[in-house]
């Protein structure tokens, strides 16, 4: 843990997948963690268990949908309120649903968008705002591989992490110059809800991506490939010419 880093710790998106492990990893700093999801059961199980490993009450459970972007300033400052001042947001929530090679589902790229790529616009926003006059915090935001190219398979999913990528470099940018860090996470694969069912080589567990994603936190990083070997790989995917690319089935 940074030690500058002592206040509470948002998880956005830490029902399942990254989040929970996230969640599951950064309790152990002794500082409190607000767990943040839609799925009010799921969440108050998740907290069960991070406390009961953890051996104290760390976790504190908040519903919310991603979607509701109207309510995130408020839940926000409720947090502050109950928990004390937060200086680290992590935003893991995501959604990927099938979408056929031969299928343009503007209603699954909306959603997408929406939770994706408006909902962390909205949560980032949100912290910055607090981050800004005091000088301090941390935002990371995990994004995926999949924003690196416009690859053939599943678009509405590409664009909505570039969208994410773009939007934190701007505020890493901006805010940088003010000691407040921003963290880009670009995992490859991993074995989470949203990828079971799926044809997914090379992935890695959600435990061994939140270890990657802490430590890139400790060390500052602005941008970090989860695993590392991605960083290799999608330099080599940007590097094809377009005219080649898009004769590749990836």
């Amino acid at each position: 843990m940074p030690p500058s880093l002592s206040g509470t710790i948002i998880v956005v998106g830490a029902s399942s997948g990254i989040g929970r492990a996230l969640a599951m990893q950064l309790a152990h700093e002794a500082r409190p963690v607000a767990i943040v999801a839609r799925r009010a059961e799921t969440l108050d199980e998740v907290a069960r268990e991070i406390n009961d490993k953890v051996g104290a009450r760390r976790a504190f459970p908040f519903e919310h949908d991603v979607s509701d972007i109207e309510s995130v300033d408020r839940l926000f400052t409720r947090i502050e309120a109950e928990l004390g001042q937060v200086d680290e947001l992590h935003y893991t929530a995501g959604i990927m649903p099938e979408v056929e090679i031969d299928e343009f589902p503007t209603d699954k790229d909306a959603a997408m968008q929406t939770t994706n790529a408006i909902g962390c616009m909205a949560w980032v926003n949100a912290a910055a705002r607090r981050f800004l006059p005091r000088k301090q915090g941390h935002i990371v935001g995990v994004t995926s591989v999949a924003g690196d190219r416009g690859r053939l398979d599943r678009p509405g999913y590409n664009a909505s992490k570039a969208c994410q990528d773009t939007f934190l470099e701007s505020i890493r940018n901006r805010l940088w110059r003010h000691g407040i860090k921003v963290t880009t996470a670009r995992p490859g694969p991993v074995h989470t809800p949203m990828t079971e069912g799926l044809d997914v080589p090379m992935a890695i567990s959600a435990e061994s991506a939140a270890k990657s994603i802490v430590k890139a936190r400790d060390r500052g990083r602005a941008i970090v490939y989860v695993p590392f070997k991605w960083r290799i790989i999608m330099f080599v995917i940007r590097s094809i010419p377009s005219f080649l690319f898009r004769r590749m089935s990836v």
